[in-house]
C-alpha cells in the first residue's frame, strides 16, 4: 500500500491530463487537477523550506567545513521570509491610503523589492558571469580541431562569432552580386537553415525522449517520486 497509492494517484491523474488535453469535453478534469496540484506544490514549498532550515541548522550545529554560508542563508531566508509575509515597509495603495497591506510585497520601495534588486539580482549575475569563464574554457577543449566534425563546429562557430561584431562590416563592400558571400548574409543563413534544422531534430528527440519517460512514470515502471523508500 505504500507503494501503491501514490503509483496509483501519479497514474490517474496523469491519464486524465493526457485525457484532458485531447478531448474538449473533459477539460474540467484537468482544471481540477491543476487546482489539486496547486495546493500541493503550496504545501511542497512549505516542507522544502523545512527541509532547507532543518539542514543548515545541522551544518551549524555540527560546525561542518562552510557553515558560515549556512548562517547566511538562514540570515537571508528569514530576512526576505519576514519581509514577505508581514509586509515590512510596504506602501499603501493610494485607493487604500489606510490599508497598509494593500500594497504590493515586491514593490521596488519596499525591503522586499530592494533585497531584491540590489542583492539577489546583483548576486545572480555575478555567477551567471562566473559561470562565462567556464564556458570559455570548455569551448576551448572542445573546439580543438581534431576531426572533421570539430573542425565544422570551429568554422561555425567562428563565422557566427564574427558575423555578430562590427568586423562583419568589412564584407560590406562586396558588390550585390556576391552578397551572399558577406558576413552577415552567411550567419543568417547558418541560423535560419542549418541551425534551425539542427535544433528541430534535437526538440523532437526531446520531445519523444519527455514522451517515453511520461510514459514510463504514468504505468508505475518509473516512480521517482517515492524516492528511495
Amino acid at each position: 500500500m505504500k507503494r501503491a497509492v501514490p503509483t496509483l494517484i501519479a497514474a490517474t491523474v496523469g491519464f486524465v491530463l493526457v485525457i484532458a488535453f485531447f478531448i474538449p469535453a473533459t477539460q474540467s478534469w484537468g482544471e481540477t487537477a491543476v487546482v489539486w496540484f496547486n495546493i500541493l506544490a503550496g504545501v511542497a514549498f512549505i516542507l522544502g523550506g523545512g527541509n532547507l532550515v532543518k539542514v543548515q541548522l545541522e551544518t551549524i550545529s555540527a560546525r561542518r567545513k562552510g557553515y558560515g554560508y549556512a548562517i547566511v542563508t538562514l540570515a537571508a531566508f528569514f530576512a526576505m521570509l519576514a519581509f514577505g509575509l508581514l509586509k515590512i515597509g510596504v506602501h499603501p495603495q493610494a485607493q487604500y491610503p489606510l490599508h497598509p497591506w494593500a500594497g504590493p510585497h515586491d514593490a521596488p520601495s519596499s525591503p522586499f523589492g530592494w533585497m531584491y534588486e540590489y542583492i539577489f539580482s546583483p548576486i545572480t549575475a555575478t555567477m551567471f558571469a562566473s559561470l562565462a569563464f567556464y564556458v570559455a574554457s570548455a569551448a576551448f577543449r572542445a573546439f580543438r580541431a581534431k576531426n572533421v566534425e570539430a573542425i565544422l563546429l570551429l568554422g561555425t562557430a567562428f563565422l557566427v562569432l564574427v558575423g555578430n561584431t562590427a568586423i562583419a562590416r568589412i564584407t560590406d563592400a562586396l558588390p550585390e552580386s556576391l552578397a551572399f558571400l558577406r558576413l552577415d548574409s552567411i550567419v543568417a543563413n547558418l541560423m535560419t537553415y542549418l541551425s534551425t534544422g539542427a535544433w528541430r531534430a534535437i526538440t523532437i528527440g526531446i520531445a519523444i525522449g519527455v514522451a517515453a519517460t511520461s510514459l514510463r512514470v504514468l504505468l508505475g515502471i518509473d516512480r521517482p517520486y517515492l524516492g528511495r523508500t
